[in-house]
C-alpha cells in the first residue's frame, strides 16, 4: 500500500506513516501548547511503538540540544561559511561526549568545559592522554 510513495526505492522499509499530535504544558503557563508532527516509519502502524519511539526521539534531542546551547551557547554561534558550522557542531559533539565520559568529577558540563580550558592537565585527562 505504501510502495506508491517510494517508487525510487529512498525509503527502505517503509512500513507507515503516522501523525503525532504533542501537547507541551510550560512551569509558569496556564495554556498549553499542541503541535501536530507527521512522520515516516519502518515500525508498524500501531500507536504504541510509534509513540515510543517518538518520545525516545524528542528526549534524546531535546537533552542533547539544550546542552549544546547551555554548555557551548550553541544558539548564538555565528558561524556560516562552507563547512564551519558542521564542524564546529561535531566538534562541540565530541567534546561533549568527552566530557560525560569523566566519572572522577561531580560537576555540570559546563563547569566541567571551563575547567578543561583553563586546566591542561584536566584537559589531557578528558582526552585520555594523561
Amino acid at each position: 500500500m505504501l510502495a506508491c510513495l517510494d517508487t525510487d526505492g529512498a525509503w527502505a522499509g517503509l512500513r507507515s506513516i503516522a501523525m503525532v499530535e504533542a501537547t507541551r504544558r510550560v512551569t509558569g503557563t496556564d495554556t498549553p501548547t499542541t503541535q501536530v508532527r507527521y512522520c515516516i516509519s519502518c515500525l508498524p502502524g500501531a500507536a504504541q511503538p510509534i509513540a515510543e519511539a517518538e518520545r525516545s526521539h524528542w528526549g534524546s534531542e531535546n537533552g542533547l540540544h539544550w546542552v549544546l546551547d547551555m554548555a557551548f551557547r550553541e544558539d548564538e554561534s555565528r558561524v556560516r561559511l562552507g563547512h564551519s558550522a558542521e564542524n564546529q557542531a561535531m566538534l562541540r559533539k565530541l567534546a561533549l561526549h568527552l566530557i560525560r565520559q569523566d566519572r572522577t568529577r561531580k560537576r555540570g558540563v559546563k563547569t566541567m568545559r571551563m575547567n578543561a580550558a583553563r586546566d591542561t592537565t584536566y584537559l589531557l585527562h578528558l582526552s585520555g592522554t594523561d
